[in-house]
């Protein structure tokens, strides 16, 4: 019985004897054919997940079947440090422990940050190797590693030489625990909150204006208060002023076309330090900037008695405060999108703060190199939200307050110099002095995986020698990458980034192709929440079925462009299917010992030669389907074959002649090769099993040649689809008359093409056994008397006499009488015009559709009657 914990040993020998590297596939590799394929790194902070799964599974699809294929392959692996998030996981661990960042030191601190990757990297590595994947392991590659600090040094130098990297004070989404974040690391969520309409009194004057906003905290910070131009209810009141509630500063009441006049009161405070849109504002109107908190979101001395005071927290005193004044109209409930760190989950502040930044026009050369079709998007669709996106790039803020990152390369001198350097200086090249120090901050995580096409090529380390694991030609053989697999989510994280920074360093797309799969949800469509108990732990299914399983229903279900639906009956279906090999292979070795390879034989069976053919129907079609990254077509070609032609078919027929067991077997082998890519595991043992030898002893499947397509006469297929055809007609025919697990003496077989009689006789011994008919007779005319199956080529006669019909017609009876009192159930029904007007549409069309089954059963019951009655 195959063990699926023979997983773990099969995948250690393959490791060792080095099949996944670039050359461990020497024997079948053909020249200038390379295919390379990048790992998304995963975070060193999390575990394996089924997106995860889903991923690795199609990448290491592709890449086996590129193996066999005879291409010089690179799949490359690696982990990403993960910034924001591993810093976060080592100070909980550390606060846990009583002890704060600050008191270990930078150095310190760091190390721990390494300790923990050591372990959480090797645990993320043993989930990987347990799905069976095959990325070429010697190469493994962390973003924070030597030879890929080089690379980030390279880049960032680069684009800072070219202004393409700037410093610059910018209003941009902070968080008071992580700091600074680029935009599309905001999660946006729906928030249950108030809207507070506060009375802002003007000038001098007893009249004022009531000002709706969800931030109340923030109004020490007014620059002005704003109405839309075209508001009429408030024309008069521009260019006035009012006062501040409780500091009673003077600010002016602008106009500008940003107002929504539906919102609140249609008067809106501007605070241009602390809202994106009221930057703009400010910048349009000249307007004061003004911080009312810091870096931590500690209210500032302009927040007079609430300085000290973190701005959540502040928020419900201060609106007391303004309500004990007489400056609080209302308070309503109030849903609006609320912006939240996607690491930590604290709620993101727009802020203004002195940041790096990659201006936007670093993407033009990527744009117009997709335009111009140099990289493929599959499904193509995909192209149409990388260009929205693109276009519309903002600068991208790059630096982070951390200490776990890649350090800024950028150093300051006592001399006021400032100037980017690959290599530590020795000093300031302006004045030489040594008196300087580096810029603290670090990169974004994303700027160094952004780099991950080429740097794990070797690019930016052209004169690094130390603990060198890559040859000279590797970007000349493996940039551009051949494809990139990832999920769709991470399109503008991550894919965008390293098409417009690949493309800036080396002129050229880093993907000839790019497939973006969709996201993993439950059998009802929802996403995996630990809150819903959705959850499918990948290691959990993998310990429960196998990795085989796992690997097959992900690819089953992968259709371009569709979110995976995946549930434990689809799991069941695939478990099913493995028993389905399994059991082939085993009623082959019941009638041989072993197999030859298909290659070293000829085929003399006419069975044979048909599943050899549909073999080959199979092979055409997998590979049509796998070079377009249609894995669901893939894995149901393969279903396909092995379920319906090769066991269903193959088997059966092959008990009427067992001489073409042994090539069936040859066949069955060969098939494995093509399974092999999607289930590693079983196709090895039962590859070995059926040529008696072992893994162990022997070279594994995975490096052997993947069968290309060899046309074949399709005459012989037309013959054998007769004859299933013919088998599967009788024994429906039997059925009729309760007879379908009897032999029966004759049955007859009017052919709509007369002339393929005198074929199909050879082939009467198959369907005699099949259809459990001792004798078969050819007729051109309809028998009377007799039950009749009619199909596309052919009718099939059984004659009644002998047969006892009286139960037969008796069960029929009572079916038609049962469906009969049914149909005229809904006729009364959809007669009733008062159920008509009342009911909803979809149960009326439910009810006709239901009605006009009803008829069609009837129909037929009444046809099966009239027959058996003769």
């Amino acid at each position: 019985m195959y063990d699926k914990n023979l997983e773990k040993e099969y995948y250690q020998i393959c490791e060792e004897r080095g099949y996944f590297e670039i050359d461990g596939n020497k024997n079948l590799q053909e020249k200038d054919k390379n295919f390379c394929i990048m790992m998304p790194p995963p975070n060193v902070t999390g575990v394996l997940h089924i997106g995860h799964a889903l991923t690795f599974t199609l990448q290491d699809i592709i890449t086996r079947y590129k193996r066999m294929d005879g291409y010089k392959v690179l799949y490359q692996p690696g982990l990403d440090h993960a910034g924001i998030a591993t810093q976060n996981v080592v100070e909980k661990q550390l606060l846990a422990q009583g002890i704060k960042k600050e008191e270990l030191g930078r150095e310190k601190f760091i190390e721990e940050v390494w300790k923990w990757k050591e372990q959480s990297g090797g645990k993320i590595l043993d989930q990987m190797k347990t799905l069976g994947i095959t990325p070429a392991w010697s190469r493994l590659r962390f973003t924070m590693d030597e030879g890929l600090a080089n690379a980030v040094k390279k880049a960032f130098v680069d684009l800072y030489d070219k202004k393409l990297i700037i410093q610059a004070n910018y209003m941009i989404n902070w968080c008071t625990h992580d700091g600074a974040l680029s935009d599309i690391e905001v999660e946006y969520k729906e928030n249950k909150g108030k809207l507070y309409y506060i009375k802002y009194f003007l000038k001098d004057s007893d009249e004022f204006l009531v000002v709706a906003t969800t931030r109340p905290e923030t109004f020490f910070g007014d620059s002005a208060i704003m109405v839309h131009p075209d508001d009429d209810r408030y024309a008069h009141f521009i260019g006035k002023e009012v006062l501040l509630p409780i500091s009673n500063k003077a600010i002016k009441i602008i106009a500008d076309k940003h107002v929504e006049k539906e919102f609140g009161t249609g008067v809106v405070k501007v605070t241009p330090a602390h809202d994106m849109n009221d930057y703009e504002v400010g910048l349009r109107h000249d307007l004061e900037f003004i911080n009312v908190f810091d870096e931590k979101g500690i209210l500032n001395e302009a927040c007079l008695e609430f300085q000290g005071l973190e701005r959540l927290e502040a928020r419900e005193k201060i609106v007391a405060k303004l309500e004990e004044l007489g400056f609080i109209e209302k308070i309503e409930e109030y849903h609006h999108q609320v912006g939240y760190c996607y690491r930590c989950n604290n709620i993101v502040e727009p802020y203004i703060s002195k940041q790096w930044f990659v201006k936007k026009e670093i993407a033009k050369e990527s744009i117009k190199k997709v335009a111009q079709d140099q990289s493929k998007f599959y499904p193509h669709h995909w192209i149409n939200s990388f260009n929205a996106w693109m276009k519309d790039l903002k600068d991208w803020c790059i630096s982070r307050q951390l200490w776990w990152g890649h350090q800024i390369p950028v150093y300051y001198c006592e001399c006021s110099h400032e100037w980017a350097s690959e290599h530590t200086p020795k000093a300031c090249p302006k004045c030489q002095s040594q008196n300087f120090k580096q810029d603290q901050n670090v990169l974004d995580t994303w700027f160094s995986s952004g780099l991950w096409a080429m740097s794990t090529l070797g690019w930016g380390n052209e004169n690094w020698g130390k603990n060198k694991i890559w040859f000279e030609n590797d970007l000349k053989e493996f940039y551009p990458n051949s494809l990139l697999i990832t999920g769709f989510d991470i399109l503008f994280f991550w894919v965008a980034r390293m098409m417009f920074q690949s493309t800036n360093a080396l002129n050229e797309l880093p993907f000839k192709h790019i497939y973006l799969h969709a996201l993993v949800k439950d059998e009802q469509g929802r996403k995996m929440s630990k809150s819903l108990g959705n959850v499918i732990d990948p290691n959990q299914s993998i310990k429960e079925y196998s990795a085989d399983i796992l690997r097959f229903s992900l690819a089953l279900l992968c259709i371009q462009g569709r979110d995976i639906k995946l549930s434990n009956d689809k799991l069941l279906q695939v478990r099913n299917f493995t028993n389905k090999i399994y059991n082939a292979a085993n009623y082959l070795l019941l009638n041989e010992n072993q197999f030859e390879n298909l290659e070293n034989i000829q085929l003399q069976s006419e069975l044979a030669k048909y599943i050899y053919l549909r073999f080959q129907t199979c092979v055409k079609d997998l590979r049509d389907n796998l070079d377009n990254y249609r894995f669901n077509d893939a894995a149901n070609t393969l279903y396909k074959f092995f379920w319906d032609d090769f066991c269903d078919w193959g088997i059966e027929l092959s008990k009427a002649e067992k001489s073409s067991i042994k090539e069936l077997g040859s066949i069955f082998k060969e098939a494995l090769k093509l399974l092999s890519p999607f289930m590693p595991f079983i196709s090895e043992y039962l590859y070995h099993k059926l040529s008696a030898t072992t893994l162990q002893t022997s070279p594994s499947i995975m490096i052997s040649k993947y069968p290309k397509f060899i046309p074949q006469d399709k005459n012989i297929e037309k013959i054998f689809s007769l004859l299933v055809e013919s088998i599967i007609s009788i024994r429906r025919a039997k059925s009729l008359i309760d007879l379908g697990n009897s032999k029966i003496q004759k049955a007859y077989i009017k052919l709509s093409d007369i002339k393929m009689q005198n074929t199909l006789k050879s082939y009467m011994h198959f369907i005699t056994m099949l259809a459990k008919c001792e004798q078969i007779e050819f007729s051109e005319e309809k028998l009377p008397k007799a039950i009749c199956d009619v199909s596309e080529n052919l009718e099939i006669f059984i004659t009644l006499e002998n047969v006892d019909l009286k139960g037969i017609l008796t069960r029929l009876e009572n079916q038609k009488n049962k469906l009969e009192k049914e149909s005229a159930k809904l006729n009364c029904m959809l007669s009733n015009e008062k159920f008509i007007a009342n009911a909803p549409k979809d149960v009326v069309e439910q009810n006709k559709n239901a009605l006009a089954n009803l008829k069609i059963q009837l129909e037929k019951i009444s046809i099966e009657l009239e027959n058996l009655r003769g």
